[in-house]
């Protein structure tokens, strides 16, 4: 039996992948490449020893789904797939709207065509909204939401939620989680946009490797300590121990669950460009920016459910997760282009 990783190919799903493999799992990834590249599951490869099979496929394409469902033998599926920057949402709202939740409902019609209820899906604390104050649990209410990236996640997990109360064989795992960051210690996977980054790790380390010339800081005059955003910085490979351990369970346990995975710990923008620039010695330049759309001040997590359910923890800091990525960029400065 084997899992589905949907958009395995990027960012947190190829980390995932390795720690899958790891794990003792089978795996079939999909993915259709619009901000990612196949080199990172050869990476995965590379780095686990096992193979197996990567196809191009649009969460969008039922047809090609199906083919994918009836080829392989499936019994549960990570749900990684989706457009992720919360500033495009704001200017491309129909498209976001169109990939994420029109693609996760064909995703979950041909699950339930053949038989697999069981799904973990990489929601965001961005469901939690403007109306609650940090740290956030899994008890509070969601919505509210500030963008339309983060109003799709929320849609999502309205979605499973009545999926999983319709029928009690579906077992669904929705891990809510903060900003990851970080690349795998070999320096062989890591995060690789396409064009201008959105996130602000991979925008650090490319203005530390001379890609970009500054870093914009995007406000400061928020409710915050030096005025800076605040985030949850949770390495990658943290993250992606947190889905294996939360499949185990989905995958056992039936009904919806909800997790944080985060550290529990807040750090501003500059508390974050002081520490990659300790942790390198390299300097990163940076201007302050107004204010981006749909961004708020605060935002960490309570975590505490997750390690009394889940046993997990994050186990990695600031300095491991600055560390890695320099490994990673400083050898990848065009990321899998090179």
């Amino acid at each position: 039996m084997a899992v589905l990783v949907t958009g395995g190919a990027g960012y947190i799903g190829s980390q995932t992948c390795v720690h899958l493999l790891e794990a003792g799992k089978e795996i079939v990834v999909i993915d259709n490449f619009s901000n990612s590249s196949p080199k990172s599951s050869q990476a995965v490869r590379e780095i686990t020893g096992k193979d197996f099979p990567l196809i191009e496929c649009d969460i969008r394409d039922e047809e090609k789904l199906d083919e994918v469902f009836s080829q392989y033998d499936i019994d549960s599926v990570i749900h990684f797939a989706g457009l992720k920057a919360v500033g495009e949402s704001c200017q491309k709202p129909l498209e976001y709207y169109d990939n994420n939740i029109g693609g996760t409902v064909k995703l979950l019609s041909v699950m339930r065509k053949h038989g697999v209820k069981c799904i973990v899906f990489s929601s965001s604390a961005t469901v939690y909204g403007e109306k609650h104050t940090a740290p956030f649990n899994e008890e509070m209410e969601a919505g509210g939401t500030t963008n339309p990236y983060g109003t799709t996640k929320l849609f999502i997990e309205q979605i499973l939620k009545d999926l999983a109360a319709s029928d009690p064989e579906w077992s669904v795992s929705l891990l809510r989680y903060f900003n990851p960051i970080g690349a795998h210690i070999s320096g062989k996977i890591g995060e690789a946009p396409n064009g201008i980054p959105n996130n602000l790790m991979p925008y650090i380390s490319q203005v530390a490797v001379g890609k970009r010339e500054k870093l914009s800081v995007f406000g400061d005059d928020y409710d915050t300590p030096d005025g800076t955003g605040v985030r949850d910085y949770i390495h990658v490979a943290d993250l992606a121990d947190g889905h294996v351990v939360a499949l185990d369970r989905a995958l056992s346990v039936k009904g919806c669950e909800i997790f944080n995975l985060g550290t529990g710990k807040g750090v501003s923008v500059l508390e974050l460009v002081n520490a990659f620039q300790k942790a390198t010695g390299v300097k990163v330049p940076y201007v302050i920016t107004a204010r981006r759309p749909g961004d708020i001040a605060t935002s960490y997590a309570d975590p505490s459910k997750a390690e009394r359910i889940l046993g997990w923890k994050a186990k990695r800091d600031i300095f491991d997760a600055c560390r890695d990525t320099w490994n990673w960029q400083k050898n990848n400065p065009n990321g899998f282009d090179d």
